[in-house]
C-alpha cells in the first residue's frame, strides 16, 4: 500500500472514548504512536472545545490544531487560540423546532459560551450552560444549533424538522440518540480539517480519517484514507474506504498501529 499518512484526524465519541467517556490504555499508546512519530494528530468532533480540551490534554497532544463544532469552531492549542469561527442565523430554525418539536431542549453556541432554553440531561452538554429565552438564543449568530428531545432516544423525532430544514441554508448531523446539530451551510469536519491542510501544507490525499458517527461521513469521504469504526451506523461505513473493529475490539487501535508501530 503506497499510502503513508502524513495528518491523523480522529473522532473522539466513539473513536477514542466510550459512551462513559472512558480512553481505553490501549487506544491512548496508539495516538501517543502517532505523536512520538511526528505526524500531527488532529481531533475532529461534533464536541465543542469545552469538551474537546479534556481529550486533547489527556493524550498529552503537543501544541497544534484541533476542530470542534462539527468544523464550525477550529483553535490552535496550548496556548489557546480561536483560529475560525463559522456563524449563522439561527432564528428561523429555533422557530422551525419551537413549533414541530415544542417539548425539545434547544441549545446554541457562540464562541466559548453556550445558552440553553432549558436544562439538557445529565452530562451532555460539558461546563457552563447559561438558561435563556428563545427569543435570546437567538437573537445573535451562533457556530452551532443543538436540538435534543428528552422523552426519546429515537432520532426519527427530527423526521418532519430535517424536512423543514431542507430548505434553509443550513448543514445538519443527527447523533446516536435524539440529537441533532445544525451548522453553517457548507461547513462540517471536513471543512474544518481542509483549513488545518491548508495551513500546514498537507494534502488531503494524505491524511487518514478515523470516525463512527453521521457528522463523520463528510470526513471520511474528504479524507485519503476514511476508516469507520466497526460500530458505525451503514451509511458512515458506506462512506469509508476501510472498516475496522468495533470500539470494544480496539478497531482504533488496529488501524492506527498498521501506519505507526
Amino acid at each position: 500500500m503506497t499510502f503513508s499518512p502524513k495528518l491523523v484526524a480522529l473522532d473522539i465519541d466513539g473513536t477514542l472514548v466510550d459512551a462513559a467517556g472512558r480512553m481505553p490504555d490501549e487506544v491512548f499508546r496508539a495516538v501517543r504512536r502517532v505523536v512520538d512519530s511526528g505526524v500531527p494528530a488532529v481531533l475532529s468532533t461534533g464536541r465543542s472545545w469545552i469538551g474537546t480540551q479534556p481529550i486533547f490534554e489527556q493524550l498529552q497532544l503537543p501544541p497544534g490544531w484541533a476542530v470542534s463544532s462539527n468544523g464550525a469552531i477550529v483553535v490552535t492549542n496550548p496556548p489557546f487560540e480561536l483560529r475560525y469561527e463559522t456563524l449563522f442565523d439561527p432564528s428561523e430554525s429555533i422557530e422551525l423546532v419551537s413549533r414541530l418539536i415544542p417539548q425539545a431542549r434547544i441549545a446554541v453556541e457562540r464562541g466559548l459560551k453556550r445558552y440553553a432554553s432549558a436544562p439538557f440531561p445529565n452530562g451532555e452538554l460539558q461546563g457552563h450552560v447559561e438558561i435563556v429565552s428563545l427569543d435570546e438564543l437567538g437573537a445573535e449568530p451562533v457556530s452551532r444549533l443543538i436540538i435534543r428531545e428528552p422523552g426519546t432516544e429515537d432520532g426519527r423525532v427530527f423526521d418532519a424538522l430535517i424536512g423543514e430544514l431542507g430548505l434553509h441554508e443550513v448543514t445538519y448531523f443527527v447523533g446516536w440518540s435524539a440529537w441533532l446539530d445544525i451548522a453553517p451551510k457548507g461547513v462540517d469536519k471536513a471543512s474544518g480539517l481542509q483549513i488545518v491542510c491548508d495551513d500546514l501544507g498537507i494534502d488531503r490525499a494524505d491524511v487518514l480519517a478515523l470516525g463512527d458517527g453521521n457528522n463523520d461521513i463528510e470526513m471520511l469521504e474528504w479524507a485519503g484514507r476514511g476508516v469507520a469504526i466497526g460500530d458505525a451506523p451503514s451509511a458512515v461505513k458506506d462512506a469509508a474506504d476501510h472498516v475496522t473493529g468495533t470500539f470494544a475490539e480496539l478497531g482504533t487501535v488496529v488501524e492506527l498501529d498498521r501506519w505507526f508501530t
